[in-house]
């Protein structure tokens, strides 16, 4: 342990002075509003190692974040621990809202009466409630929301666990999200720190509360500690960020001085149709990824109707053979730890170079209350088995192209690992039928891409963060970052609506990219096969979104 004037930023990072001083207080409640590239996560994680290791946080107490994404809260948790050390970093708790409104109800579900009363067997289901068996997604705030304002012992017994609170992202925190955070912490001595940025809030049809960073200095007398270093992108590309905050935010602006450099690249493409556009775009990509820049680097992100809009520039990567991912479609279960546990079992079965897959693997499937023997030889079953695996799928009987062939050989893995060691990856995997659901999921999500191409290996490919293009809705893009990121279809008719939130939208796009962006526009996109909603099929570039683009200084338009 070190005196709190002793501590410096772990791995010589240096923080802006706000910043700094975000991470460093140590009695007063402080909201911190950056700007993407500003350097959230790190701020917390650097908070979190200030806290653990000079006992401003003393054993047993935790700390608490509360994350809107699964993988942000992930992300999070992995950064303390590479910070701080896996010791410290085991009174580290990452939760999403949801996360944490479960851990509420399990530990005090007793409290819960009359039509909310659970069974200690209640299950979760994604839209339908039954009475004292299952409830929603949507229930869960809401019910830990009544355990903690009516019950005296379940608030004494949150605030005796964690004296400090790091709330991330917290411009999209809805109404009844706050209400949980004031009820568990509002007048106590518990210090929290609120991180977010009003730019990307682009959740307001979630229903996040509007303003709610000043309602919460207001409400905890917090500090406000504004942030607006963007440590991410190029200057070219910073440039161009510049003034599009010069619109929606003139005190933000930075100095002229502060955005210097001929770094990054900015492209304007205009074409005809899709066809045109998908296959120039294809083009671009296999040219990077011949370059060097991997396949977890590059974005692909489109306002809206995903599906339909990527389709071609999908069927044009699929033609060369690139991998690609569509992440409305992949239901994020690469942040499920028994997805991963499945998908990577597969990966190392069906391909022969996955040491990094094989080392998770066996970690994840380790007994660790078991006694070192016991371990050893649950290890080696497991080992063994993996390896006959091997051996069976390469051999004539077994039917690469069949999914229902994988899914027999992954529950032989599954029950060998053991229900205990795969219900303790996941406090959501200890009731209901949550596990059994994201396992089925992981296998109808790895059937779907094998009957594309019958190949085992490019369909994980397709399903991973690491080896594919990544599509996405600039909605499931925040918190995210790319060497290289393509924003397709720049155009009225998808960048419609409220025009600060179409511009707050675009803003979290563009600022995706660290190094190149590509923006591009078509005139014409023909209607979707059975698509029945309405779709223009002329379109019209957004001129002054693309002029952004255009008077940025060094761009390549």
């Amino acid at each position: 342990m070190i005196r709190p004037d002793q501590w410096h930023p772990v791995d010589g990072l240096k923080l802006e002075p706000n910043a700094e001083t975000a991470a460093t207080t140590t009695d007063t409640n402080t909201v911190v509003s950056a700007g993407p590239g500003a350097g959230k996560t790190e701020l917390l994680a650097q908070r979190a190692d200030f806290l653990l290791r000079t006992g401003q946080c003393p054993y047993p107490r935790r700390i608490l974040a509360v994350s809107f994404k699964v993988d942000a809260a992930r992300n999070l948790r992995e950064r303390v621990r590479r910070r701080s050390g896996a010791q410290l970093a085991s009174r580290f708790d990452s939760f999403t809202f949801h996360a944490f409104a479960k851990r509420l109800i399990d530990n005090y579900r007793p409290v819960l009466s009359g039509y909310n009363a659970l069974n200690p067997d209640y299950r979760i289901h994604p839209s339908d409630r039954v009475r004292g068996e299952q409830i929603t997604f949507d229930d869960l705030v809401p019910l830990a929301l009544e355990i903690i304002e009516n019950n005296t012992y379940a608030r004494g017994g949150i605030r005796q666990t964690y004296n400090h609170v790091f709330l991330d992202e917290f411009q999209d925190c809805t109404g009844q999200q706050y209400r949980l955070i004031r009820a568990a912490f509002g007048d106590t001595a518990a210090v929290l720190t609120a991180v977010g940025d009003t730019k990307q809030r682009i959740m307001a049809w979630a229903g996040a509360l509007d303003g709610v960073m000043h309602t919460f200095a207001a409400d905890f007398s917090a500090r406000p500690l504004p942030l607006y270093q963007n440590f991410r992108s190029a200057p070219r590309l910073r440039r161009m960020q510049n003034r599009m905050i010069a619109e929606m935010d003139a005190a933000a602006v930075s100095p002229d001085a502060d955005l210097t450099g001929d770094d990054g690249i900015i492209e304007v493409l205009d074409f005809d149709t899709e066809r045109d556009e998908a296959q120039a775009v294809a083009e671009l990509i296999d040219g990077w990824l011949h370059e060097g820049t991997p396949s977890s680097e590059i974005a692909v992100l489109v306002r809206q109707q995903l599906r339909f809009v990527g389709a071609a520039l999908g069927s044009a990567l699929s033609d060369r053979g690139i991998a690609f991912r569509d992440e409305d479609a992949s239901q994020n279960l690469t942040v499920e730890p028994a997805a991963a546990l499945v998908l990577n079992f597969i990966r190392v079965v069906a391909d022969d170079r996955q040491p990094e897959a094989y080392t998770e693997l066996m970690r994840t499937i380790a007994r660790p209350s078991a006694s070192d023997d016991e371990a050893a030889r649950h290890t080696g079953r497991l080992q063994r088995m993996i390896s006959d695996a091997r051996t069976a799928v390469r051999g004539p009987q077994f039917r690469t192209e069949d999914p229902d062939a994988w899914r027999t050989i992954a529950h032989e893995f599954l029950n060998a690992v053991s229900r205990p060691v795969l219900t303790s990856m996941s406090t959501e995997y200890q009731q209901g039928t949550r596990l059994d659901d994201v396992i089925d999921d992981a296998l109808d999500a790895f059937g779907g891409e094998l009957a594309l191409d019958g190949d085992p290996v490019q369909a994980l490919r397709r399903l991973s963060e690491a080896d594919a293009v990544r599509f996405l809705t600039i909605h499931k893009c925040k918190g995210l970052e790319f060497e290289k990121v393509v924003i397709l279809g720049v155009e009225e008719q998808l960048f419609w609506g409220n025009p600060t939130e179409a511009t707050s939208a675009y803003f979290v796009a563009v600022s995706r990219a660290k190094h190149h962006l590509v923006l591009t526009h078509a005139n014409r996109r023909d209607r979707p096969p059975g698509f029945t909603r309405r779709w223009s099929e002329q379109r019209t570039p957004h001129r002054k979104f693309l002029d952004f683009a255009r008077d940025s200084p060094g761009s390549d338009s």
